[in-house]
């Protein structure tokens, strides 16, 4: 087991002797968590589909798209900046007030509760594009066929299967947090929210009904399922194609056209190959927007420890020969 492994599998190396690592998954999810995952993966996604034909003939103005755009880069950086550097990886520390508003704004992409994306994403890492990976576009091999099925559920056939990671084994440090976990708990609080805030917003602003329809529908669905499908793009696309200049043991790849959208997520070789880095963007001109929002935490106090790029880093996985 690598070092990257070892650090997002933390309760496997910890396991008794004799007992063996705690299973990879903790039985299916409850009914009612299956029918909520459809319900907030395909209700968005039609409203996606809708908003084509609904922007060119009504409905989408200013404060729509000034609210979509808010909405968008709180709840993407909570995902990011939150859920993945921060509590996945461990890039930086924090205050606890940190904490909790990353963890809210996060849970606001409606993505799942943080402990079960943080689990997801740790097993993802230990067993990146390998069986147990919940994710990797290369289960079923490398054929056309077999890339093409592939595709689908690294984006988001894989969301629709019930059994769920379990987070004893890859979170536990999470789950010990109590105020994390009360937050994790509210998650449905935190969805609900995510959707009436634009709402209430757009009605507030325009002082009309029809304005906050347009922004729950704009600021609203469509925001959900365009970040929904930027993120899952990281999984599919971008252990698909794309350039890899360093040494990792999968086929995560750097894909620069979803660099801005995904706030510097699209730069996968580089988190891959050095998954506890701050900044994945690593060479210059590769736009990290995560990266500068925890730059001014720093400045700003907020953050510290973190675990910036430098010459030793950089040293450690830069690969011998080019690969694309």
């Amino acid at each position: 087991m690598t070092a990257a492994t070892e650090s997002a599998d933390p309760a496997a190396s910890r396991s008794s002797a004799g007992s063996g690592p705690k299973p990879l998954t903790m039985g299916d999810k409850p009914r009612i968590a299956q029918v909520s995952v459809y319900v907030f993966v395909l209700v968005p996604l039609v409203a996606l589909i809708a908003a084509i034909p609904a922007a060119w003939g009504w409905g989408l103005g200013t404060v729509d798209i000034s609210l979509a755009v808010v909405f968008y880069v709180a709840s993407g950086l909570g995902v990011t900046v939150g859920f993945h550097r921060l509590f996945t990886h461990g890039s930086f520390k924090t205050n606890r007030a940190v904490k909790i508003a990353l963890a809210i704004s996060g849970m606001t992409a409606v993505q799942g509760p943080v402990i079960t994306w943080v689990a997801d994403h740790r097993r993802h890492h230990a067993y990146s594009d390998r069986d147990g990976d919940p994710h990797s576009p290369w289960r079923f091999g490398s054929s056309p066929a077999a890339l093409a099925k592939g595709f689908w559920h690294a984006h988001m056939g894989w969301l629709f299967e019930r059994s769920l990671t379990n987070v004893d084994r890859f979170a536990p440090d999470l789950l010990k947090d109590r105020v994390l976990s009360r937050i994790n708990r509210l998650f449905p609080l935190w969805t609900v929210a995510s959707f009436v805030a634009p709402a209430v917003l757009g009605g507030l602003i325009t002082w009309s009904w029809w304005g906050a329809l347009t922004a729950f529908f704009w600021a609203g669905l469509v925001r959900v399922s365009v970040l929904h499908h930027i993120t899952w793009s990281v999984n599919s696309i971008c252990h698909m194609i794309g350039e890899r200049p360093f040494k990792s043991r999968d086929k995560a790849s750097n894909f620069w056209p979803l660099a801005i959208v995904s706030f510097g997520e699209s730069w996968h070789n580089s988190h891959h190959a050095d998954p506890t880095c701050a900044r994945h963007g690593v060479r210059k001109g590769q736009l990290d927007i995560s990266a500068r929002v925890i730059w001014l935490f720093e400045r700003l106090g907020w953050a510290w420890k973190v675990r910036w790029p430098n010459e030793k880093r950089l040293a450690r996985i830069t690969a011998t020969e080019h690969q694309s």
